[in-house]
């Protein structure tokens, strides 16, 4: 059976380490290689395989240093000259089998965050970037605002008990933005504490559950009346699709709450 850990990297990353064996393990986005490097020293592991979602510094800066310590390392990334030269490119509907696993994963492109962002889906878990994160999703840098309203639809049309493993630890600050938005949701009312309570005995808030982000997260409820209307009031004029509904809530955190 999979085992998925947190290896916490810089002030709010997660380079999540996936095993099945005593021996092998694979990780996800490793930003800093000496977290992973001295947790596999300290289990006896030999790191067979990395998993890349996008190309960004957080994400990728450990590589370099892991194959150094593991020459033997396969790396599944994204199409893009900016990642650091990956052994397998990965694209839309690909199925790989990480060396040390016997999990297969399905590869989602999840543009938006990125122009070149993916996802990987495996064992009832998605490893997804910079994408969703609990309680919303990435900011919009060399991708396309409706790049990323489309992918977060797609995220949504998962399985209701997909656990969604995001890369940072951002959850307390995009609860608040999602009760700006929605502040009578009682889903939101409930979820807060607990995750300060979390927080509070240093626990991680993520992996989330889909069904508990499609309750709460104003991204992925953009057709829910209460979510629109907050857009609209924000944006100033009304809006049609929801793309457009998106674009206006992703806007209000850049500009009123980040």
């Amino acid at each position: 059976m999979l085992q998925v850990r947190p290896i916490p990297a810089f002030s709010d990353n997660y380079i999540w380490l996936l095993t099945e064996t005593d021996d092998s393990a694979v990780v996800v986005d490793p930003g800093d290689a000496d977290p992973v490097l001295e947790l596999l020293q300290h289990e006896g592991r030999t790191l067979t395989g990395v998993l890349v979602t996008h190309h960004h510094y957080d994400h990728i800066g450990g590589i370099p240093d892991l194959r150094a310590a593991f020459p033997d390392l396969q790396v599944y990334g994204p199409d893009d000259e900016r990642q650091r030269s990956p052994s397998h490119v990965c694209r839309e509907g690909d199925e790989i089998q990480p060396a040390g696993l016997s999990t297969r994963f399905q590869v989602m492109e999840i543009p938006g965050h990125t122009a070149t962002h993916i996802a990987f889906l495996g064992d009832g878990k998605l490893f997804c970037g910079d994408t969703l994160f609990a309680a919303g999703c990435g900011r919009v840098f060399d991708g396309t605002f409706e790049q990323l309203a489309h992918s977060l639809e797609r995220i949504a049309a998962l399985p209701f008990d997909t656990l969604c493993y995001c890369a940072h630890e951002y959850t307390l600050a995009n609860l608040g933005f999602a009760e700006w938005v929605e502040p009578d949701n009682p889903a939101l009312a409930e979820r807060t504490p607990h995750e300060i309570a979390c927080r509070q005995r240093g626990e991680p808030t993520v992996p989330m559950q889909l069904d508990l982000e499609l309750a709460t997260n104003p991204f992925l409820r953009v057709r829910e009346p209460t979510v629109m209307a907050a857009a609209v009031g924000f944006a100033g004029h009304p809006l049609n699709t929801g793309a457009e509904i998106f674009t206006a809530l992703r806007r209000w955190k850049d500009e009123r709450y980040d």
